[in-house]
């Protein structure tokens, strides 16, 4: 895909103010000096069976791409694929449930639906095209951050496991409660908490996994970086369930692409360790980059707001893009 759009031309508009950054979570376009519009678009299948739950699921996980920029969702179309021609009661009410569920997440967001478009597909898929708005003046981006900045994981790692193993009937709803209701929570308070703690450099960490989000925003940046391994949050039971084989083949692709760009100093399994950071997050946490002198500052935001933070690593010299994973912090 990558391949694809740089064959395309780059719009030469200087109001697109993103236009260069080729990680950017979403698009900025520039109305005055004090407002921008800022649009995303993402849908995915069904990551859970409960209709409802996936459509929240999916309504946060496109908001979120407004958020990491810092942005405030103002309206939001569907996407739906559904195979609806001849279908059952069951499946139009699973329909009404998954639009139910977007409607009431985008609500919650302190935005509308407005619309939305559908296509007959044998296979379901839902998301969000979101409009928010922005100040260019005051936007997060992933190409801020610095050597001594100090990055924060908002939500733990793992939904990509977890989803495989509901999908594989490993475990119940009900066990992994606490990741689908992680991924069902919205970023806005997250976000205003990076935006208050002055932070650097921000993105949201979905399906390229922590690895993949981290690499990007470290290319934007032009710095490398350190993680440390213990100190990566994980949700109960994701090792657990990775040591019986629920990993998700993303999470392979994930870690073969972006092994080259990773030195393992770990003392634990290089291979179990990598695979959990490359594991493809639905819906995931912000991955926030602060000042050295702000780490506090931003611990204490994250808690005025209610949001769990986890302090995974620190920026460094180094060749732009590379992760170098260490047993812990120190």
């Amino acid at each position: 895909m990558a391949q694809v759009l740089r064959s395309l031309p780059l719009p030469d508009d200087p109001h697109f103010l993103n236009r260069e950054d080729r990680f950017a979570d979403a698009a900025v376009y520039r109305l005055t000096e004090e407002l921008a519009l800022v649009q995303s678009v993402d849908f995915f299948t069904p990551v859970v069976d409960d209709p409802y739950l996936f459509g929240q699921i999916a309504a946060a996980n496109s908001l979120s791409d407004i958020y990491a920029l810092g942005g405030r969702p103002l309206t939001a179309l569907n996407i739906v694929c559904f195979p609806c021609a001849g279908g059952s009661p069951e499946l139009q009410e699973a329909l009404e449930f998954i639009l139910r569920g977007g409607y009431d997440k985008v609500r919650e967001a302190g935005a509308m639906v407005v619309g939305g478009h559908s296509v007959e597909d044998k296979e379901p898929k839902y998301g969000l095209a979101v409009t928010g708005l922005i100040d260019p003046r005051r936007m997060l981006t992933p190409a801020g951050a610095r050597p001594g900045d100090r990055l924060y994981l908002t939500k733990p790692l793992g939904a990509g496991i977890i989803t495989t193993a509901l999908k594989g009937e490993a475990v119940s709803p009900e066990e992994v409660k606490e990741a689908l209701e992680s991924m069902a929570r919205l970023n806005a308070a997250a976000a205003k908490a990076a935006l208050s703690a002055g932070a650097t450099a921000c993105t949201d960490v979905t399906g390229f996994g922590l690895l993949g989000h981290l690499r990007e925003l470290l290319l934007s940046s032009g710095a490398a970086a350190r993680l440390g391994d213990g100190n990566i949050p994980l949700y109960p039971g994701t090792k657990e369930l990775a040591a019986q084989g629920f990993i998700p083949a993303g999470a392979y692709r994930n870690l073969e692409y972006y092994r080259a760009h990773v030195e393992w100093a770990g003392s634990g399994q290089e291979e179990d360790s990598l695979l959990l950071m490359a594991d493809p997050q639905t819906s995931g946490g912000l991955l926030i980059a602060v000042e050295r002198g702000k780490g506090e500052l931003m611990e204490k935001r994250l808690a005025e707001e209610g949001v769990k933070g986890w302090l995974v690593g620190t920026i460094v010299e180094g060749p732009a893009g590379l992760i170098r994973v260490e047993e812990s912090l120190g």
